[in-house]
C-alpha cells in the first residue's frame, strides 16, 4: 500500500466523518418530521461562525464550543417552531422551500451578525503533523475522527437504550400511534431540530481548524451532507455515517487520482446514480409504496 493511497485513505475518512455528521442530521429530522431540512448547511456554518466569534471575543475553547453549539441548537428549535411548524401539513415541496427559504436567511443574518471574511480556528491539539505510513496526518483530523465516532456511538446508546430516544423512534415509525401511546409529538419534533442543529454545529467546528469558515460555508457541505444521506439511505442512521464515509474517501481518491476539478462533482454523480439504480440508499428500507 503507497504511502500516497493511505494519505488521500486517510483525508477521505476524516472529510467523510464530517459529511457523516452533517448526513446524521439531515436523517434526524427527516425521521421525526418527514422534512428534508436544507438549512442543515447553516447549522454548520453558525458553529463554526460563532466558536470564532466567541474565541474571539477571549472565551476559552471550553466555553466557546459549547455555547456555540447551544447557539445553533436554539436556531434549530425556532426554525422548527416558526417556520416548520406553521406549514405543518403543507406539502413536501413547500416545506422544501420553507427551508431553503431558511437557509438564505440564515446566511443573511450571518453577514450582519459577523462578516464575509474567511476565518480559521486554532488547532485544538497543535498542528504538528503525524507520520503514518508515510502519511501524515493533522491531530484535528484526529480530533475529527474521534468526536465523530463518540457521536456516532452516543446516538446509538440514545436511541437504543433510552425513553427519549425510543419516542423518537416510535415517532418516526407512525405519529398517530405515538401520539395515542402519550408520547408528545411536538416535543419530539422539537428535540429532533435541536439535536440535528446540535450535530451540525459540531461538524462546523471541528472542520473550522482544517478548512476555513464563513458565511456560505455550510452551502456546500450542507449539499454533500445530504448526498451522504441520500447514498446511505435518507432516514437511516447507520446509511448516513456509511454514505458520509464513502462519499468522503471517493471524493478524495477521484481528487487524487483524476483531478480536484471533479471533487465537487462525485456528489452529484454519487446521488444520481442512487436514484438511478439503488433508490432506497445503500442501507435504506426496501419496499414499495403505492400512491
Amino acid at each position: 500500500m503507497s504511502a500516497q493511497f493511505v494519505q488521500f485513505l486517510l483525508t477521505g475518512l476524516t472529510v467523510g466523518a464530517i459529511y457523516a455528521l452533517v448526513a446524521l442530521g439531515f436523517s434526524i429530522i427527516y425521521n421525526a418530521s418527514q422534512v428534508i431540512n436544507f438549512a442543515q448547511g447553516e447549522f454548520v456554518m453558525i458553529g463554526g461562525m460563532a466558536t470564532v466569534w466567541f474565541a474571539a471575543a477571549g472565551v476559552p475553547y471550553a466555553a466557546a464550543i459549547p455555547l456555540a453549539v447551544a447557539a445553533a441548537a436554539a436556531v434549530g428549535l425556532a426554525l422548527e417552531k416558526f417556520a416548520v411548524e406553521p406549514a405543518r401539513g403543507a406539502s413536501v415541496v413547500t416545506l422544501i422551500i420553507i427551508t431553503i427559504g431558511a437557509s438564505i436567511f440564515l446566511r443573511g443574518l450571518a453577514t450582519l451578525i459577523w462578516d464575509k471574511q474567511l476565518h480559521v480556528l486554532k488547532p485544538f491539539s497543535g498542528d504538528t503533523p503525524i507520520v503514518l505510513g508515510g502519511a501524515t496526518l493533522l491531530p484535528q483530523s484526529l480530533w475529527v475522527l474521534g468526536v465523530s465516532l463518540a457521536i456516532v456511538l452516543a446516538l446509538a446508546w440514545f436511541f437504543g437504550r433510552t425513553l427519549l430516544g425510543k419516542a423518537m423512534l416510535a415517532t418516526s415509525n407512525n405519529r398517530l400511534a405515538a401520539q395515542l401511546a402519550g408520547i408528545r409529538v411536538r416535543h419530539v419534533l422539537a428535540l429532533a431540530f435541536a439535536l440535528s442543529a446540535a450535530l451540525g454545529a459540531i461538524a462546523g467546528i471541528l472542520i473550522a481548524p482544517i478548512a476555513f469558515t464563513s458565511y456560505d460555508v455550510g452551502v456546500m457541505l450542507g449539499l454533500k451532507g445530504f448526498a451522504a444521506a441520500i447514498l446511505g439511505g435518507m432516514g437511516s442512521g447507520a446509511g448516513a455515517v456509511v454514505g458520509g464515509i464513502v462519499l468522503g474517501i471517493a471524493e478524495t481518491m477521484s481528487a487524487g487520482y483524476i483531478s480536484s476539478a471533479y471533487k465537487d462533482a462525485i456528489a452529484l454523480l454519487a446521488m444520481l446514480a442512487v436514484l438511478f439504480f439503488l433508490p432506497s440508499g445503500l442501507l435504506g428500507r426496501r419496499g414499495t409504496e403505492r400512491v
